[in-house]
């Protein structure tokens, strides 16, 4: 079902703006490369009762853990706090704030409204100039405490950095578990702190390569009906499963496009591979590439002009760009190694990539045009990078090498962000792969 949220903002510290000397705005600029982490002191969110109060600490606690995941902030310590009993009714004492290093101060307040709805309430304030940021209420239902304190760190995160949030997302993947002989694959969804976790698929059939719609609560995957490969879209909110299609030559599972009315994909048709579009209402199936080569694992720029997918018409496996209608097709990859699952990024500037050289899997970005290639992480086997709806962070999966006993080969999640300095688990409960990452929730 879906989860219902309403939002209100509340005007506060009109006058601090006012009456403070002028003083350089706090601001942490990502675009800098590494950045040295912020001090941000997340106080407990008092509550009107004990209920309440619990629920004040776990969001205040979501808050704290969603800024340090960024690896833009840094958390301080509670038992540091000299002023320990920060109620909505008084404003910081930023003396005291300043003697612990803290450059921000958060703020909260939680009650039960008359018609037993969550009122959560919070404050960000700038230490050095004494004044509010932004201050803003939300309503929802007690169940939902947690996405309120992913909204609340979107909204700290884009007062302090000027770019969108991240947090408030969620995550498909194929959840993996069994014997390496007798592997069961489910579609698995949870929040991108890997909380909230459940199986959407029961593991009689085998599942792969889910994608989020960027428009809807859908998924798109690809699962076998017998040996042949059949397309599948999925409602989050309804649980509702609808089959495309079957696609007995299909060589890569589809993307939708940037409207989300249409899906790209690869099929290989008289042994050849190449790359089509499906318009998803009336089922129609376009051809974009005409090749003798393997062209394959397409994807959309965010403005749906363009689209990326890799080939080996030069050779090897590279990565080419061409116009929508499969015109003006030119290569951007020029590396040594073949180049393999590349993803437009959100914001437009970046495709990720997956890398083979020498016997090892590498996840990087590049320029739209093939220039400034950076390889941010490298493993045995690391593949298919996502990304987050703000286009700073990248999700994939990590395999271990199998030993000849069977043992080992676990698969993992991990997130990184564009400076490759930001390297984290991401915590599931079996083994995990291709992962998806949503856009913004609702």
């Amino acid at each position: 079902m879906r989860r219902t949220l309403h939002l209100a903002g509340i005007v506060l510290g009109l006058m601090a703006w006012l009456i403070c000397p002028a003083v350089a705005e706090l601001r942490i600029d990502i675009t800098r490369g590494t950045v040295e982490p912020l001090p941000i002191a997340v106080t407990g969110f008092a509550g009107s009762d004990a209920e309440t109060s619990r629920v004040g600490r776990d969001i205040a606690w979501v808050v704290a853990a969603d800024l340090a995941r960024s690896g833009l902030f840094r958390p301080l310590d509670s038992r540091a706090f000299l002023q320990t009993a920060l109620t909505m009714d008084t404003l910081p004492r930023f003396g005291d704030w300043r003697v612990i290093n803290a450059q921000a101060v958060v703020q909260g307040r939680t009650q039960k409204a008359d018609d037993g709805r969550l009122r959560v309430e919070f404050r960000l304030w700038d230490v050095f100039a004494e004044q509010q940021m932004v201050g803003l209420a939300y309503y929802t239902i007690p169940s939902n405490w947690r996405r309120v304190a992913h909204i609340i760190s979107d909204a700290i995160y884009k007062r302090i950095t000027g770019e969108e949030g991240y947090f408030d997302t969620r995550i498909v993947y194929i959840a993996e578990s069994g014997s390496h002989k007798v592997r069961v694959k489910r579609l698995a969804i949870m929040d991108q702190d890997g909380e909230n976790h459940r199986f959407l698929t029961d593991g009689a059939d085998l599942v792969l390569t889910p994608r989020f719609s960027p428009t809807l609560q859908e998924i798109t995957y690809m699962s076998y009906y017998g040996d042949v490969p059949r397309v599948y879209i999925f409602n989050i909110d309804t649980g509702r499963q609808e089959v495309l299609g079957d696609f007995p030559g299909m060589t890569y599972a589809p993307r939708f496009t940037p409207d989300g009315k249409s899906v790209v994909m690869s099929m290989a048709k008289d042994g050849n591979s190449e790359v089509y579009v499906m318009n998803l209402r009336t089922r129609m199936v376009k051809r974009l590439t005409h090749n003798s080569a393997i062209d394959t694992s397409p994807s959309y720029s965010p403005d749906g002009r363009q689209v990326v997918f890799n080939s080996d018409r030069g050779g090897s496996q590279q990565l080419y760009v061409m116009d929508a209608d499969g015109g003006n097709v030119r290569r951007i990859s020029f590396g040594k190694g073949r180049y393999g699952t590349p993803v437009w990024s959100p914001r437009g500037d970046l495709v990720a990539f997956t890398k083979m050289s020498k016997g090892r899997f590498f996840i990087g970005i590049m320029y739209t045009d093939g220039t400034g290639e950076r390889l941010l992480a490298e493993d045995f086997n690391v593949e298919a990078p996502t990304w987050s709806p703000n286009g700073r962070v990248l999700m994939y999966f990590r395999k271990q090498r199998t030993n000849k006993d069977g043992s080992g080969g676990r698969s993992r999640l991990y997130s990184i962000d564009l400076t490759g300095h930001n390297e984290r688990e991401i915590v599931t409960p079996v083994d995990a792969s291709d992962p998806a990452w949503s856009p913004l929730n609702p």
